[in-house]
């Protein structure tokens, strides 16, 4: 399922602003953590680079399939995306999420061992405008 956003919540989405990312824990616990992440539009994916030990990263892998959400506010000026997320290990997969985030935060993402890249295939979209 594709999304589609306005142009107001796509020019928010590029700006760089606080990030969270929430999953679930085995235990069906929230975790949130603050995050930097991509949106690609043309494929409705948000990423966020981590290494494959950390908690978000293990809640995700302990449920596959489960719903994340990512979270970017300003103020009161808030968006958050929703969908299942997956960890991928592909070197392409890796690559593209680097790429991204180098674009978008104007350094690459540090790149220590175990580095995998969470895709989220948004398929909600919630904000006070909607």
């Amino acid at each position: 399922m594709s999304v589609s956003l306005s142009a107001s919540a796509e020019a928010f989405l590029a700006e760089n602003h606080a990030c969270t990312l929430t999953t679930v824990r085995p235990d069906g616990s929230p975790h949130v953590v603050p995050v930097r992440f991509t949106w690609d539009r043309t494929s409705g994916l948000a990423r966020v680079m981590t290494i494959k030990s950390r908690r978000k990263a293990r809640n995700i892998l302990a449920g596959p399939g489960g719903r994340v959400a990512i979270c970017q506010t300003a103020g009161f000026r808030w968006l958050t995306l929703e969908g299942p997320a997956v960890v991928s290990d592909d070197p392409r997969r890796i690559a593209e999420g680097v790429r991204r985030y180098t674009s978008r935060y104007s350094s690459p993402p540090p790149s220590p061992p175990g580095l995998v890249v969470i895709e989220v295939a948004v398929d909600r979209v919630i904000s006070p405008d909607n």
